[in-house]
């Protein structure tokens, strides 16, 4: 009797003490963040009006807090220009819910960060510098409102499916109401590449929808890395501007040399294409279309901070216009 008292005496303290170890296992935590995109540039364009500025392009403030191991939450204000006035304001760019509802699966909704170009992003690593290829022309937005799904198919393919309004995040649902459709597939063959294939399709009211294509590879060994894509825009002059049979299209390259963990060498070029429309004698983009040159050299000092020089060219594919020509000092702060 005493032996089985003994034994319900252990069970129970046993019990007891992985409940409170299970529950003390995950704390629910939240912190702040912050990014901040400064620089200072000179214009040596032939004819330029403003030779020199101080900027602040971007600074974003936000709060994360995880309820569980499966379910957190953000909130992100970013702080830029605003073409009604102020270079300033505060845009709503994140308010989103994250639930991983199985393995390998994982719902997000509310006003959430999009995957069009999130890994070309990544992997070109100098945001703070240039936006990446589909962002800086047009061909999409970081953020929407809608639901996405994220599968963890294996561990090399991994794949999405979102539904969105498709008009951004700086702007309300249009009086359509047709939402935008897309999805991509992102696989790693080998240790240090991923590819991916990214559609998208929003119907408007003409009979043509405006669809979006991106294809990506990279390449990433230990000291150097290097990304390519190609991007197409059909029937729209932007991602949110339908305009039947305009077409957009483009190359973008990019490669990084790290010499050491502090500094690291980069380069990329781009270029952006549109068609000639029928009757017309020019493609319907000449004023925008050309090829944009960057290269410069980034240093960390510490984590949370980089600094980077370096050369800006875009050279139009209209002679009659003056290519543009800028030195830019750029930096990021970030907590």
């Amino acid at each position: 009797m005493k032996k089985q008292l003994l034994f319900l005496s252990a069970l129970l303290l046993t019990i007891y003490s992985f409940s409170q170890n299970t529950t003390e296992e995950f704390k629910p935590s939240g912190d702040v963040q912050f990014k901040v995109f400064w620089n200072y540039h000179t214009d040596l364009s032939q004819n330029a009006t403003k030779k020199s500025a101080f900027e602040l392009k971007r600074s974003y403030f936000g709060y994360q807090y995880n309820f569980s191991k499966n379910i957190s939450t953000k909130i992100t204000f970013d702080v830029g220009s605003n073409t009604g006035g102020s270079d300033y304001t505060a845009f709503l760019k994140a308010a989103q819910l994250d639930w991983k509802v199985a393995e390998g699966v994982k719902l997000s909704m509310g006003l959430i960060g999009l995957k069009q170009f999130n890994d070309q992003e990544d992997f070109w690593g100098y945001r703070y510098i240039f936006s990446s290829y589909q962002d800086v022309y047009g061909f999409g937005t970081s953020a929407d409102l809608g639901v996405n799904a994220e599968f963890i198919i294996s561990k090399t393919l991994k794949a999405n499916f979102l539904i969105v309004n498709g008009e951004g995040y700086k702007n309300l649902q249009d009086q359509d109401g047709n939402q935008k459709f897309g999805g991509s597939l992102v696989f790693e063959p080998i240790k240090g590449m991923t590819t991916k294939i990214y559609m998208d399709a929003q119907p408007t009211t003409d009979s043509k929808a405006i669809t979006a294509l991106a294809l990506f590879a990279g390449y990433k060994a230990s000291d150097w890395r290097f990304g390519a894509e190609y991007n197409k825009l059909n029937n729209g002059k932007k991602y949110a501007s339908p305009a039947v049979n305009h077409e957009l299209d483009g190359f973008s390259f990019y490669s990084t040399y790290v010499i050491n963990k502090k500094v690291e060498i980069f380069g990329r070029y781009d270029q952006l294409n549109s068609n000639t429309l029928t009757g017309e004698t020019v493609a319907w983009n000449i004023a925008k279309n050309g090829s944009q040159i960057i290269t410069g050299i980034q240093y960390a000092p510490v984590k949370g901070l980089k600094f980077s020089l370096n050369y800006q060219d875009f050279s139009f594919d209209d002679s009659s216009l003056d290519n543009k020509s800028q030195v830019f000092l750029n930096a990021e702060f970030k907590l």
